[in-house]
């Protein structure tokens, strides 16, 4: 069996003759948590809808567990859960009351899945305590709990921590990645704290103007996001094999212009240098970068683009 169970090809979608999502292509394997990361207008929510089928595609296609007809995308989409917009609970009733009444609404006969999925979130505890008196942290743990009721195998969570406090931000983190592990279930999330993303994700898809800019795992993010040295020089073809052969130096990333990414031994540079002097290659450029993620993002989609507020390092509603 296949591991890729979202195949998302050309997506695009139109409102009034103008395109919110140009082409954009890609792929949710098994076991990923998929952060959607991009400006305000950037596409994010509109490619949750389509997945959700709340909205159709203007043109491309959307596969979900191999399926790609209106029946079997329905039938597959039974398969999951979606969190898009604030989650909705009865005020004046409890938490278990809201789920009692969701199951029903729902027809799922499993009575005994309420207490699972008020214990999976930490909810077990509250009692008769109506939802009006929940903090916004609780009240985004019941509507995770609402959406672990029908055992969904991907989860789709749009800014499920906007708004919280660092406490409910650690909570609902840990929470995911408990779900992720435990439970097996893959995760398409958006939001704009780009720090709390980069201890949750596995894989990242950045969107600017509702085109995808870069896909790219974690692992190679936190690469690219570390600090190097960047080595310019006039003979750029002859500085790998030089840094390799001399130096038993292998962390390097090669730039399109040629230019060399040193991420270990930078605190030698002076002997990187000499080296390269003596063996009449001239750098041109030796500078330290300082990396992060939320500079790394802010070239990758535009600065101008890029809002700020009190509470947030990024703001990516879309």
């Amino acid at each position: 069996m296949s591991d890729i169970l979202i195949d998302v090809k050309n997506f695009e979608k139109q409102y009034m003759k103008k395109t919110v999502v140009k082409d954009a292509s890609f792929q949710v394997k098994e076991g990923m948590i998929l952060g959607l990361v991009g400006p305000n207008g950037a596409g994010k929510t509109t490619i949750m809808k389509a997945l959700g089928g709340l909205i159709m595609p203007t043109g491309g296609s959307i596969s979900i567990f191999g399926e790609t007809s209106e029946k079997g995308l329905a039938h597959s989409r039974s398969r999951m859960c979606f969190m898009i917009e604030t989650p909705y609970a009865k005020q004046n009733l409890s938490a278990r009351e809201n789920l009692e009444k969701l199951r029903i609404q729902k027809g799922l006969p499993d009575k005994s899945r309420i207490d699972e999925a008020l214990k999976m979130v930490g909810l077990e505890n509250v009692g008769k305590k109506p939802v009006k008196q929940f903090s916004l942290g609780m009240k985004q743990r019941l509507g995770i709990a609402a959406s672990l009721l029908s055992k969904p195998e991907i989860m789709v969570l749009d800014e499920p921590v906007n708004g919280l406090d660092p406490e409910g931000i650690v909570a609902v983190r840990e929470l995911l990645l408990k779900l992720n592990r435990e439970e097996k279930i893959t995760i398409i999330i958006s939001s704009h704290l780009l720090s709390e993303l980069s201890q949750l994700c596995t894989d990242y898809i950045f969107l600017r103007k509702g085109e995808i800019v870069e896909k790219i795992s974690s692992e190679e993010l936190q690469k690219k996001c570390h600090d190097y040295y960047r080595i310019d020089t006039d003979n750029n073809s002859l500085v790998p094999a030089l840094l390799r052969n001399k130096l038993d130096i292998t962390d390097i990333e090669v730039e399109k212009c040629g230019a060399v990414r040193l991420y270990e031994r930078t605190d030698e540079i002076r002997l990187i240098s000499k080296t390269l002097y003596e063996n009449d290659v001239i750098p041109t450029e030796l500078h330290m970068h300082d990396a992060n993620l939320e500079q790394y993002y802010m070239n990758l989609v535009g600065e101008k683009d890029v809002q700020y507020n009190e509470s947030t390092e990024v703001s990516a509603d879309s």
